[in-house]
This record gives structure tokens, C-alpha cells and sequence, in this order.
């Protein structure tokens, strides 16, 4: 199988997982309270956040987020679909590959990572490491989150791959440490931490 492409991502796709409201993935009171709780924990630790890059940002849920706890922060979506970037004017591009000038303060990846085959998977990864000088955040249901029964099936695109955990810490491990509820720090921020604010314990 190879990863999903540019034509996975049209019209009919945004249409079932967003705007429908009967199949729609996308819950805004959870949206809301993930982004207060990611901009408080950023805020807290005093990560310094300037430039914002939202990769693979769909319809754009983060943008107000992102407006409303970092109100002097640009934003920069960027998206696969072309579909998507005619609609709302994001700049094309894919997580395995995108470059920019200078590194970003806090990128944002929700549900992007489990389309990609494993190799690109890696490549997408380290690619985040490049981009990111700040924080992370991330979210990508795992092998385990389907073997657990964590996530609902019947709402869950099937066209996903079920990586294990264990391949995007590996992954992640190398630019990264990990803070515990889809945030990571990037090695290259130079903000202090408690050895007990680390997930992995330091």
C-alpha cells in the first residue's frame, strides 16, 4: 500500500468527516478544550510562541485556537489537499517533505500521520523535528488505540494504517521529548523542565 495522495482528500472526504454533522469526526466543545489545554500547558512552561505551522490542517480548526491563546503568533496552514487549498487558501504541501525558511514555535499535526506508509511515516517525523524549535503537538490513533477499543470504528476512515506506538516514539524520540498529552518539546527549545513534567521521566 502506498500513502495517501492528494486525490484521497477531495470534496467527498471533507464532506463525510467534517461538514456532515451525522459523521462528522470533528467534536468542537473537544476541539476547544484540547486547544485551551494546549496553549495553558505552552503557556505555562513558557514556550515562546511566535510562528505557528498547521500541517495538514483541514478546514482550518486551529486557526481561531491558535488566534485566541497566541493572539500575536502568525499562522501557516498547509495541506495535501487541493481541494482544500482552493477552498481556504492554505499553502500546498505535505508533512514528509515541507520546508520552510525558519523553524516554527509550536506545529500542530492532528490526524495526519496515519495515512502514511511506514518509511514515510519516518520521513514525516523527522521532517517535524526540522520544523519544529518549540512544541508539538500531536495526534495519531495507534495499532493499540483499535485493539483497546479507545476509538470508534464505525467513525474512523478504514483507509488508515495502525502503526504501533512504539513507531512514532522511536521516531519521535530522536528531536523530541515527550510532556504527556500529544505535546512534545523540541530538543533544540531551551525551557527548563521538572524531570517529573518529562513522560519519559528524564
Amino acid at each position: 500500500m502506498k500513502s495517501a495522495d492528494a486525490a484521497t482528500f477531495d470534496a467527498a472526504y471533507y464532506e463525510r468527516y467534517y461538514f456532515d454533522k451525522k459523521t462528522s469526526v470533528a467534536d468542537p466543545a473537544h476541539l476547544q478544550r484540547l486547544g485551551a489545554f494546549v496553549g495553558s500547558y505552552l503557556q505555562y512552561l513558557r514556550v515562546p510562541v511566535q510562528r505557528v505551522l498547521d500541517v495538514g490542517c483541514g478546514i482550518g480548526l486551529w486557526k481561531d485556537i491558535v488566534a485566541r491563546h497566541f493572539p500575536l503568533a502568525s499562522y501557516q496552514g498547509v495541506e495535501l489537499s487541493e481541494y482544500l487549498c482552493g477552498r481556504f487558501g492554505w499553502q500546498r504541501g505535505s508533512v514528509v517533505d515541507y520546508q520552510a525558511d525558519e523553524p516554527f514555535d509550536l506545529v500542530i499535526c492532528q490526524g495526519v500521520l496515519p495515512y502514511l506508509t511506514p518509511g514515510d511515516l519516518q520521513a514525516a517525523l523527522r521532517n517535524l523535528a526540522r520544523l519544529c524549535r518549540g512544541a508539538l503537538y500531536l495526534e495519531a490513533v495507534t495499532r493499540e488505540d483499535y485493539e483497546q477499543g479507545t476509538i470508534d470504528e464505525e467513525l474512523t476512515d478504514p483507509r488508515l494504517f495502525r502503526h504501533r506506538a512504539a513507531l512514532y516514539r522511536r521516531g519521535l524520540d530522536a528531536g523530541f521529548i515527550g510532556l504527556g498529552g500529544g505535546v512534545w518539546l523540541s530538543r533544540r527549545a531551551e525551557v527548563p523542565l521538572f524531570t517529573l513534567e518529562r513522560a519519559d521521566g528524564g
